[in-house]
């Protein structure tokens, strides 16, 4: 019973992980080589390939972004893929590299970005929610077997509404950094 609710922990801690990647992508102040690590590109005949692997991604200076392709022949690529992920900026290929230009975020960019903190935290909830029901259902099965008590199953249910409140804290909490974050000029 303690191993389920330890896999249970487990499972948690790696929702809190997503939605923690998933945050950092969201531009808060100034270049961040993360902003554009994930951007999906179509490579070598179609293939699909994240930024990160084909090319070095750094940021010089506070607003500057430069991207330098290990193979030359995927710089279209990622210009085109840069432009249809749709992250407000625009590629300049200079040579054998890609330099993007983060300009200073406005107020209403930052507003953007504070409802985009929302909707990763409201997904981050469902998916917690998932966890919790599939605990939910696991405790069910446990309730069948023999040599399990009523008191046993009770605690277990206690155990995994107190979990599941303590890891939906620590997604708020997330949020709200993120969001003081993103609004500090």
């Amino acid at each position: 019973m303690d191993k389920l609710i330890e896999d249970i922990r487990s499972k948690m801690d790696k929702v809190l992980a997503v939605v923690a990647e998933d945050m950092a992508t969201i531009r808060v102040g100034g270049a961040n080589p993360k902003m554009v690590e994930g951007v999906e590109i179509s490579a070598y005949g179609r293939q699909r390939m994240r930024l990160m692997e084909v090319a070095s991604i750094s940021a010089p200076d506070p607003n500057q972004i430069v991207i330098s392709p290990w193979d030359k022949s995927v710089i279209k690529d990622i210009e085109k893929g840069i432009i249809e992920a749709n992250l407000g900026f625009m590629p300049n290929v200079s040579g054998e590299v890609i330099r993007i230009v983060v300009p200073p975020l406005t107020e209403e960019r930052r507003r953007d970005f504070v409802k985009l903190v929302g909707q990763k935290l409201e997904s981050g909830r469902v998916m917690l929610r998932g966890v919790r029901q599939e605990g939910r259902e696991e405790i069910e099965k446990l309730e069948e077997e023999a040599g399990v008590s009523e008191d046993d199953v009770k605690r277990l249910y206690e155990e995994l509404d107190k979990l599941t409140g303590e890891y939906n804290d620590r997604l708020e909490q997330m949020a709200q950094e993120k969001e003081a974050e993103v609004m500090k000029v």
